[in-house]
This record gives C-alpha cells, sequence and structure tokens, in this order.
C-alpha cells in the first residue's frame, strides 16, 4: 500500500510515519508535504493508495486538496487527521474514507487503512463520476462549479487567484497554476508565466506592433501574450 502523507507540521509528519513504520504492514510511504497544493502535485505524481490528510494547514486547506483530488486517476482514498473534530461531516462529504483524530492511536490507523485497503475499484469509478472527472472544482458565484477539462480553454493567474476561462464563461479557482499544471500533466501548454491554455483550442499567433507576440484562442476574445521563454513551445504546437 503506498501513502503519502499531509501536515504542516514537521512533528505530526514525523509521527505518522513512526507509527506506519511500526505497523509491520506491506506499506510504502511515497512522499510528504506541507500544504495542499504540495500533496495534490505528489499524488498526481506518486498516485498513492492512502493519503493521511490534515485538514488546517496555509494556503490550500486539506478540504480544497482532497477535492482536487477527486480528480486524479485513480483517486486516492483520503484519510484527514486532524485535531479537530467539528470538520467531521464536511469530511465525508468530501468522500473521506476515515476521520482520525490527534494524536493519532496506532491500532485506529491500521483500522483506518484496513478500511482503505479495501475501497475497490468500483467505488473509485462512482466517486470518479460523482466529481465529474475529469474537471476542476472553482468557486462561481459563492459556491462551487466543477468544469469538465475539456470545456477548459485558458488559465490565467490574476492576484490570489487564477481566472479560468471556460465555453461556459469565466470562474475564480483558489489553485496555483503550478499546481493545476502538476495536476494535469501534459493537458495544458503553458504560453507564460501567467497563463496556460488548451493547444486544441489555439487559433493564431500574431505579432503586435509593439514587439509583443500574443495568441488568440477559440472562445476568448482577449489575445494572451506569449512570453519568449514559451514562444518556441507555442509555435511547435501550432504547427502540429
Amino acid at each position: 500500500m503506498k501513502v503519502l502523507i499531509v501536515d504542516d507540521e514537521p512533528p505530526a509528519r514525523a509521527r505518522l510515519r513512526a507509527l506506519l513504520e511500526d505497523l509491520d504492514e506491506p506499506i510504502q510511504i511515497v512522499g510528504e508535504a506541507a500544504e495542499g497544493e504540495q500533496a495534490v502535485a505528489l499524488a498526481s505524481e506518486h498516485q498513492p493508495d492512502v493519503v493521511l490528510l490534515d485538514i488546517r494547514m496555509p494556503g490550500m486547506d486539506g478540504m480544497r486538496a482532497a477535492l482536487a483530488m477527486q480528480g486524479l486517476s485513480p483517486v486516492p482514498a483520503v484519510v484527514f487527521v486532524t485535531a479537530y473534530d467539528e470538520h467531521a461531516l464536511e469530511a465525508f462529504e468530501a468522500n473521506a474514507i476515515d476521520y482520525l483524530l490527534k494524536p493519532v492511536r496506532r491500532e485506529r490507523l491500521r483500522a483506518a487503512l484496513h478500511k482503505a485497503s479495501v475501497f475497490s475499484r468500483a467505488q473509485h469509478e462512482v466517486l470518479r463520476q460523482e466529481a465529474g472527472v475529469p474537471g476542476l472544482t472553482v468557486t462561481q458565484r459563492g459556491g462551487t462549479l466543477r468544469i469538465p477539462l475539456d470545456e477548459i480553454v485558458c488559465l490565467r493567474a490574476d492576484s490570489k487567484y487564477v481566472e479560468v476561462h471556460h465555453l461556459g464563461g469565466m470562474a475564480l479557482s483558489d489553485a496555483s497554476l503550478k499546481s493545476i499544471e502538476g495536476q494535469f500533466p501534459g493537458r495544458f501548454l503553458r504560453i507564460h508565466r501567467n497563463a496556460l491554455v488548451d493547444p486544441a483550442r489555439m487559433r493564431e499567433l500574431r505579432r503586435e506592433p509593439d514587439g509583443r507576440s500574443v495568441l488568440l484562442l477559440q472562445g476568448v476574445e482577449e489575445p494572451l501574450e506569449v512570453s519568449r521563454r514559451h514562444l518556441p513551445q507555442v509555435r511547435q504546437a501550432l504547427r502540429s
């Protein structure tokens, strides 16, 4: 069983690691993360069977990270590990397998991992369908919206949020461009430090009178600036 440990406090991560190593079970710890965005990227890279996930963390918290992981394939089983019991209902709404309170006891952790081990492929598929994956969860009009990947035209970093331009309009995501790029490797093309695009929706590369290169996209009226660093990749993608 492959396990990813996520907690912003190093002592908490060390305790979980020690407990896992003390279980005398066939467990492989594939990584550790201190915040949600890093956790999603590591989960995408290493495909853990189980993620031991703290809730209160700086940046992307555990709840948002758990929702983002529903877009991965395969979907990892999430076990929340927290010092606060008021998040239990919200945790199970995020499709958590179990909810452990700190300090975690060894036998309680063993039981949670057993639950995760019987989390069947059929259950994984049900959760993926319910989550509407592959897709990206964003905020819109005070609520949440899951946008299928094939409807996303481009993503632009703007202050604290990322603008997600899709066929139905524009929404905001709390995730960074880097974490989205890591969550869906190869799906989007970076054209600037603040922009990702769907290569299939690129129409034309144009040079402006001031010397800037801009990219025209299907479904987006405003051209997007292409940095010199990423210009060769954009030209190659347009030719292919």
